[in-house]
């Protein structure tokens, strides 16, 4: 079995879970992705399979990954992303994999499934100190002018007269390999490839993602009945309700019977 898929970040909203607390999960387009080459122990000294994720024009395909495609016998596609993922040997010995064929993402993974997610965090540029590496920063009062957000000291004098490797100081910030681990699944939808997982995940809007799983549990973490969206009118009136202080009792008066009679009778 695959454990990983690829896909693309759409959207971040929210949903609720049994206790009717509000979580925030994200929207992935996962596959459907091509395997384009298959590894194995005989020719690479390991086991493995390429996946081809995206569309884009084929004019926009070099001469070697045409010919790549070519041989995978993926002539009409045009991957916009080559990733490949570790499998079990077992998938080679049976034959259940081979260059060609698609993997969609009911064959990875189901609801419930505990998964991580690893992608490219979005470019912030150069950053100082205080923003890239929280940085408290010197005081802003007492004769100091320009060293609110200064880093400081960076070392030591004489001794070792140098500056240690790996010193957090001001640079560029962001555009590095993200991974965000034990994230749930919340849903899957088949039919268009899309993916709702707990929490948030690193990048852009588009941006690449490798979803790998971790650990498959039977009990979801949401119904799917609760990520239908409610129109506005049902969502004022649950927070006019959840307004009203609690033991609040509306008192609904019943007439009983015969009163309007007798209410009648005396006017």
């Amino acid at each position: 079995m695959i454990g990983s898929i690829l896909g693309t970040k759409i959207k971040q909203t929210q949903a609720f879970d049994e206790k009717g607390q509000r979580m925030p999960v994200t929207v992935i387009s996962a596959g459907p992705c091509w395997v384009t080459q298959v590894k194995t122990v005989d020719t690479d000294g390991y086991t493995a399979v390429q996946l081809g994720f995206g569309e884009k024009s084929k004019r926009s395909i070099s001469k070697p990954q045409t010919g790549h495609l070519k041989k995978a016998g993926l002539d009409k596609q045009a991957p916009r992303f080559f990733r490949e993922v570790h499998v079990d040997s077992a998938l080679f010995a049976d034959k259940k994999m081979k260059t060609g064929d698609a993997v969609s993402v009911g064959q990875v993974l189901q609801p419930g499934d505990v998964v991580s997610v690893t992608g490219t965090s979005k470019g912030k540029g150069f950053a100082g100190v205080v923003k890239r590496w929280g940085f408290k920063g010197g005081p802003a009062t007492h004769g100091q002018s320009d060293r609110l957000r200064a880093p400081g000291s960076i070392g030591p004098g004489t001794t070792p007269g140098r500056v240690y490797r790996g010193k957090h100081m001001a640079g560029r910030m962001g555009g590095e390999t993200v991974t965000v681990k034990n994230l749930r699944v919340i849903s899957i939808d088949k039919d268009h490839n899309e993916l709702v997982v707990s929490g948030t995940v690193p990048g852009p809007k588009r941006g690449l993602l490798r979803i790998t799983l971790l650990e498959r549990l039977e009990k979801p973490l949401v119904e799917e009945e609760q990520l239908v969206e409610q129109p506005k009118e049902q969502v004022a009136e649950k927070s006019v309700e959840e307004s009203q202080p609690a033991g609040h009792v509306e008192k609904k008066i019943e007439e009983k019977p015969g009163e309007s009679t007798v209410k009648q009778q005396k006017e």
